[in-house]
């Protein structure tokens, strides 16, 4: 079983896109968590995080639910997502 998948994290206030690696069985809002802090580093505090950051599906733009894991929301390799 995979433990990992390859997402695409789009973070529309600095127009960037980054390739992360999230686990499939951790709930969302732990690799939210994760992510905000992750990429407020990598962009050298361009992305500031706030309490209310959203992790949507970047084509519907509908949030994600941060109570489910990605492999519950079916999530796979190459999937489009954007932290607003």
């Amino acid at each position: 079983m995979v433990d990992k998948i390859l997402v695409e994290v789009y973070v529309p206030v600095i127009g960037e896109s980054f390739d992360v690696y999230i686990p499939v069985t951790s709930k969302l809002h732990e690799v939210e968590t994760l992510l905000t802090a992750a990429l407020s580093e990598l962009t050298e505090g361009r992305f500031h995080p706030a309490p209310d950051t959203v992790l949507c599906d970047k084509l519907s733009g509908q949030p994600l639910d941060i109570n489910s894991s990605a492999m519950e929301l079916g999530l796979l390799n190459g999937a489009r997502l954007m932290l607003i």
